[in-house]
């Protein structure tokens, strides 16, 4: 086989077993280095020899088996596909065993900073050990590890199960009515021509909005909410169950408040009062928004008296197209995957001192999927790469995100070159149609592409405080933030191409209409993410047994306004609730506080200001988690940030007691 390191920058594709091998040989590496660091005679220990030989070994480890999880999620071989899982829960059970090591903590916390930037490492890494039961007695030490154990496997088994998640609906033609016939053309057939809708977005979402038989939409949101809903909520209430006994040997009252621990938000108490302080206005907001629907659906259905779960992206669409005259497959033809990129890459590029070159040579584990080197502007240094893999295929992740897949670190020749990867679920090209964009999948592949930012030009010495490695609450931030640049004209002007036309951009009449559109269902949108958080919240503040779908069901119907859907099973497919999100699921509305904050300085000076890009990259996406987020966030903005932007953006009013009038926004300064 040839070597990866010749044709991409990580292996791409892999024999029957060799995933399995792969993971096993990092574990032993690291575990012989690990050994070597708590065998030290205490004559011999030193920060070089304890604490940053322990850095350099888990680096290498999450080197080595990053790249060999990712497959768990995008291999297109499911045997290779289940290593790549099985690899995940080794890897994560692996890492639970080096952090209750007492061995390795007694080792490590013997090193004595020299500098600033050692100081910090030691106290995160500390703080992690603590976190895994170092400060308790031997017996309660290996409760920890067990129970942590047991959190692994649920967790990679309930993800798997998404990704390997299958399930689809029939419906003729008629059923369809209203689907747009592009759509139509990428769903699958059957021989007595009925079409096979998947849940997965880019079958789910044309539907859910355009078809006009309601029976279809339920039907087919019956299936989005119930993917997996046996085997994931068992897993879910095991988890928390799980998870409520870790916190309780650890000394926390919640789960929330062990995870809340080392975070911008600092309590649980905080982010219940930052989400309540939401409810009010966003109910308010959402009311109206229902009430603008109800009187939509009651000119199509005379005795209508209600909206349901089923209705509320189609009827949002419908009245898009009414008030904005917006047609989704109208605006796709303006944004074909391929010049959105590059109009993304045109834009970030100069403002952030930086260049992207497509790697046309590279392996990788799909078809479709591209490569890109990070360059740096000044000196042509190759910074870091990405890949971009983003149309669906089976046994695929079925949503969006970034992977960090080699860190950024300091290393003897100079810095590592880090490695990411988006993985999406876009349309897929068709024929001589390329991949076109809805102005959402635009949005959706700018976050993104702030998080593989954050990732590609860290220049944290330490891969565990590189890249996105920072406070969870704050990594949002800047994939959040780049979300703002989509709704700018000159940003829609420069992204947008039509495919079969380049030279025609956008119209201004259509780009000033998606601007206008921006705030319809936002009452919606925001109250959604509200509900999540909220549920989130519920789950990992509760004492004893959770009925996960009765307390989001009741959470739903409260916030929302509307009757979730009966026999739903919705919390079983939200992965962030057994992603690394739980108890933190409201860093998505936090960190968009600061994200508002970090947009309105470009917007004063300049959304092509070089010198406050410049400052930008060295702030929030150069640092890591070298400093803390709040620190970060004053450096780069030269102020507290407010939550005025926040209230300002959403259109609502501020809550009476807002802690922002003390200056204190949401925990930052």
């Amino acid at each position: 086989m040839t070597s990866p390191a010749q044709t991409s920058p990580i292996q791409s594709h892999y024999r029957p077993s060799e995933i399995t091998a792969l993971c096993e040989a990092a574990i032993s590496t690291a575990t012989a280095s690990l050994d070597r660091i708590a065998a030290l005679p205490p004559e011999k220990r030193s920060i070089d020899t304890t604490l940053l030989a322990f850095e350099t070994a888990m680096a290498d480890f999450g080197d080595a088996t990053l790249p060999l999880t990712l497959m768990g999620y995008v291999y297109p071989g499911p045997a290779i596909a289940a290593e790549g899982s099985a690899c995940e829960e080794k890897a994560g059970i692996f890492v639970v065993g080096v952090f209750t090591r007492r061995d390795l903590y007694n080792a490590v916390k013997t090193a004595i900073p020299r500098t600033p930037e050692e100081s910090r490492l030691l106290a995160e890494t500390l703080r992690q050990f603590k976190k895994n039961g170092l400060a308790l007695p031997d017996d309660g030490l290996a409760v920890v590890r067990s129970l942590k154990e047991q959190l692994t496997k649920l967790e990679v088994e309930f993800t798997a199960n998404l990704n390997n998640d299958t399930s689809s609906v029939m419906f003729s033609a008629a059923e369809l009515d209203g689907v747009p016939k592009e759509a139509l053309a990428t769903f699958a057939r059957t021989d007595d021509g009925l079409y096979r809708v998947t849940t997965k977005y880019p079958d789910y979402i044309p539907v859910m909005q355009n078809a006009n038989n309601a029976g279809t939409r339920k039907r087919l949101y019956a299936a989005f909410v119930n993917r997996q809903a046996g085997p994931n909520t068992r897993l879910l209430e095991e988890a928390i169950c799980v998870r409520q006994q870790c916190a309780k040997e650890l000394g926390y009252a919640s789960w929330a408040d062990y995870r809340l621990d080392g975070r911008m938000a600092k309590s649980t108490g905080t982010v219940l009062a930052f989400l309540e302080g939401l409810k009010e206005p966003l109910k308010e907001k959402i009311r109206y928004d229902l009430a603008t629907l109800i009187r939509l659906k009651k000119e199509q259905e005379p005795g209508a008296d209600r909206i349901e779960p089923w209705d509320l992206a189609y009827l949002t669409e419908q009245e898009r197209r009414r008030r904005f005259a917006l047609d989704n497959e109208e605006i796709r033809k303006y944004f074909p995957f391929e010049r959105v990129v590059e109009g993304m890459f045109d834009r970030f590029g100069p403002l952030f001192g930086i260049r992207f070159s497509e790697v046309t040579s590279a392996d990788a584990w799909a078809p479709g999927v591209k490569l890109y080197r990070v360059i740096n502007a000044a000196d042509d240094r190759t910074l870091a790469y990405i890949y971009f893999d983003m149309f669906p295929r089976d046994g695929k992740y079925g949503h969006m995100m970034m992977v960090p897949l080699i860190a950024g670190r300091a290393a003897g020749t100079g810095y590592t070159v880090p490695v990411t990867a988006i993985v999406g679920n876009l349309r897929a090209p068709s024929g001589e149609v390329p991949s076109l964009l809805t102005h959402d999948d635009v949005e959706g592949l700018f976050h993104e592409f702030g998080h593989a930012l954050h990732g590609s030009l860290t220049r944290a010495p330490y891969a565990s405080l590189s890249g996105s490695s920072v406070e969870w609450d704050f990594v949002e931030t800047p994939s959040q933030a780049l979300e703002n640049w989509i709704w700018e004209p000159e940003v829609l002007d420069a992204i947008s191409g039509n495919y079969a036309n380049p030279d025609e951009k956008l119209p201004e009449d259509l780009r000033n209409r998606i601007i206008a559109a921006r705030d319809l269902g936002a009452g919606l949108k925001y109250t959604r993410m509200l509900v999540i958080s909220t549920e989130d919240m519920a789950f990992h503040t509760a004492s004893g047994p959770v009925d996960t779908t009765g307390t989001a069901d009741r959470i739903y119907e409260d916030l929302m306004g509307i009757l979730p859907l009966e026999g739903g099973h919705e919390p079983a497919t939200i992965g962030h609730f057994m992603g690394g999100y739980d108890a933190g699921y409201y860093s998505y509305l936090w960190a968009e506080v600061y994200a508002l904050n970090v947009f309105a300085r470009f917007k004063k000076d300049g959304l092509s200001h070089a010198a406050t890009g410049a400052a930008y990259r060295h702030w929030i996406l150069e640092q890591g988690n070298m400093k803390d987020g709040d620190m970060l966030l004053k450096g780069f903005l030269e102020k507290d940030p407010s939550m005025d932007v926040f209230y300002k953006r959403l259109h609502i009013r501020p809550p009476a007691a807002d802690p922002s009038e003390k200056g204190s926004g949401t925990g930052s300064s």
